[in-house]
Parts: structure tokens; C-alpha cells; sequence
């Protein structure tokens, strides 16, 4: 009698959940992974409008004179009437001293009786390094004060004067120049060259320092404090002074890797603020941005040694890497400080 054929054997099927499969599937998953992060790091992201410079400071910066390693500009008039000041800064500390100068500059406040923090209402420092530790700096600022500096006193406490550009400075050592230009502004400088391309500007500053100028305008609040720090050096400094006292965050941002820097806040019911972090690379910006990020969210969490405080804080800290840049924004409201005041 003939045989029945054998069925064939159903071959098996493949699973991708074991075996083989499921290393495709791996493999497939971690390639679609790279593909995402790597566009991710290559994709621009949509940026806040920056507020511009008003007319009259737009000017004012664009006679600097060389390139800067910092440009730092405080409205102090402005911050004075904001909700926060106003409301949560105890008036034993809205009279307090802002800055200790160093030299002839104390003297010469102390013997007018100046205090900044009540006097001056804006203020824009650019620092140029000179030499290895030097930095020269310019200033300019409006303000009161100008009135407890009249040409009287000027001229009794400096040791030589001239006129540059029309207008007339005074040499009080060889450390401070200054230089009154209108009943409310003066222009000061520990460097009579300095100050004399400031008051006779060739060329603009917007031409000469575009990587500054960038800087600018990544600053995205113009009217109460901003600075831009196309410095390695300056930017590093004053990174590590403001993680100094959290070693992780000093780590994990990578914060010797920094090329520039550009922070601007805007205090009124609250405090708004942007920081942007330029790194060399995209890829330094992901990685940094991907830390910090990790390093916020694990701080957030029940059960770690931070404070309800300050994870309240944290909650309102975004973490964003755009092309080569790390961005930091913050919208920190009023009833935070509010609640932390009444706790004192």
C-alpha cells in the first residue's frame, strides 16, 4: 500500500521577544533612539523675542571702545519699582551697599557720601582684560549722584584735568578718570586711554565685537539686569561662584567646557530669568542639558535631602538644549519668596 506523505513541519515563527528576534528588536529600538537624539541635537528650537536695547543705551554701547570680556547693565531705578522689591526685600536691605569698590573709587564715594543702591539708577560696566591679571574697565552711569559731584568737587580732589571730545574729565590718581556728560550721567574709567576711545569712538562696537553683540541679543530681558560674557575665563569664574556650593551641579554641567555666557532677569511680581550657556559643540550642549535636567528632576523627588523650599524652586526651572547652547529659564512667582519670608 502507498504511504501517506509526512505532513511538513509549520516552520516556527520568529519571535521578538526571545532569541534572535529580540535582539533585532533591540537593535532596531537603540538605532531609532540615535536617530531621534541625533535630530534632537541638530534641530532648532523656537527662541523668546529679546527685548531691544533702548535708543539712548544702544548708542552708549556702541562707543566702547576695543572688544570686552564682560558687559554687565543693571537698572537699578527700574528694579526699585518692581512688585518684588517693593513688597519682599526688607528695608533694611533696599539701603544696603550693592557693591564694595577697591582704591580711589571708595574714597571718592565715601568722601561724597554716595550710596549706590539709593544714587545711581542704571549702571553698564564693560571689563577688558589687560595683561595676564589686570582688567581695565568703563563705566557708565545715571543718576542723583551726579549731583554730589559737582565740578567744585571734582576739581578739588583730583591731581590733573583735560578735555577729551568736548567734554571734561578729571584724573583724581592714575587708577580713576572721570568724566561728567550730562547733569545725570558720568562716565568713569581706571584707564585714561579707555576712556578717551570711548569719548572719541572710531568705528562701531557692533562691527568690532559680534561675538559680544550676539551675546546681547541672547540676553532676553533688557530693562532691570543683564550681562554678556564672551570670556571663557569670565564665564567660568562666574559659573563656578554660583555653584560653589553644589559640587554636583558644578560637575554635571560640564561648567570648563563653556565658551560664552548671556543671563538676563526681570523682576515684578516674581522673578523671570534666562540664562544661556555656549558650548563648543552640539553635542557638549545635549549632554550638559541632559545632566542638569537628570540632576533637577532627581532633586525633586520625595524622599531626597532637598528642601520642600527649594524643590518648590526647582519645579519652576525649565532645561533646554538648542543647537549649541544650553538654555535656563526660570519664572520663579512672588508667592514663593512670600511664603519663604514668612517662614523666617
Amino acid at each position: 500500500m502507498p504511504r501517506n506523505p509526512e505532513p511538513e513541519a509549520t516552520p516556527e515563527k520568529r519571535s521578538l521577544k526571545k532569541g534572535a528576534g529580540l535582539l533585532l528588536s533591540i537593535s532596531v529600538l537603540g538605532f531609532l533612539c540615535f536617530l531621534a537624539i541625533v535630530f534632537w541635537i541638530n534641530y532648532p528650537k523656537p527662541r523668546l523675542q529679546p527685548e531691544p536695547l533702548s535708543p539712548e543705551l544702544k548708542t552708549i554701547v556702541d562707543h566702547i571702545p576695543g572688544k570686552t570680556d564682560a558687559l554687565i547693565y543693571i537698572g537699578l531705578k527700574d528694579i526699585r519699582q518692581s512688585s518684588l522689591w517693593q513688597k519682599i526685600i526688607p528695608d533694611s536691605l533696599k539701603k544696603a551697599p550693592l557693591f564694595q569698590p577697591k582704591g580711589q573709587l571708595n574714597t571718592l564715594m565715601k568722601a561724597a557720601n554716595i550710596n549706590p543702591a539709593v544714587d545711581i539708577d542704571t549702571l553698564l560696566v564693560s571689563f577688558k582684560r589687560h595683561g595676564y591679571k589686570e582688567q581695565e574697565y568703563l563705566g557708565i552711569a545715571w543718576g542723583p549722584f551726579s549731583q554730589k559731584l559737582p565740578d567744585s568737587f571734582l576739581r578739588n580732589n583730583s591731581t590733573a584735568s583735560e578735555t577729551i571730545g568736548g567734554y571734561r574729565c578729571y584724573s583724581l590718581d592714575s587708577t580713576l578718570w572721570l568724566c561728567p556728560l550730562s547733569p545725570r550721567k558720568m562716565a568713569l574709567s581706571n584707564n585714561r586711554k579707555m576712556l578717551k576711545e570711548f569719548l572719541l569712538p572710531t568705528g562701531s562696537f557692533y562691527q568690532r565685537d559680534s561675538l559680544t553683540t550676539a551675546l546681547i541679543n541672547k540676553a532676553v530681558y533688557k530693562s532691570h539686569l543683564w550681562f554678556a560674557l564672551p570670556s571663557a575665563v569670565w564665564t567660568i569664574g562666574a559659573l563656578q561662584s554660583l555653584t560653589s556650593a553644589n559640587q554636583d551641579i558644578k560637575s554635571l554641567g560640564n561648567l570648563n567646557s563653556i565658551q560664552n555666557l548671556a543671563l538676563s532677569v526681570k523682576f515684578n511680581n516674581g522673578i523671570e530669568g534666562q540664562s544661556e550657556w555656549v558650548y563648543a559643540t552640539r553635542k557638549g550642549a545635549y549632554f550638559a542639558s541632559t545632566f542638569l535636567w537628570g540632576a533637577i528632576k532627581l532633586s525633586e523627588l520625595s524622599g531626597t535631602r532637598t528642601g520642600g523650599q527649594t524643590k518648590q524652586l526647582l519645579k519652576n526651572i525649565e532645561i533646554e538644549q538648542n543647537l549649541e547652547s544650553v538654555i535656563i529659564r526660570a519664572n520663579l512667582p512672588i508667592e514663593l519668596f512670600q511664603h519663604a519670608r514668612q517662614k523666617e
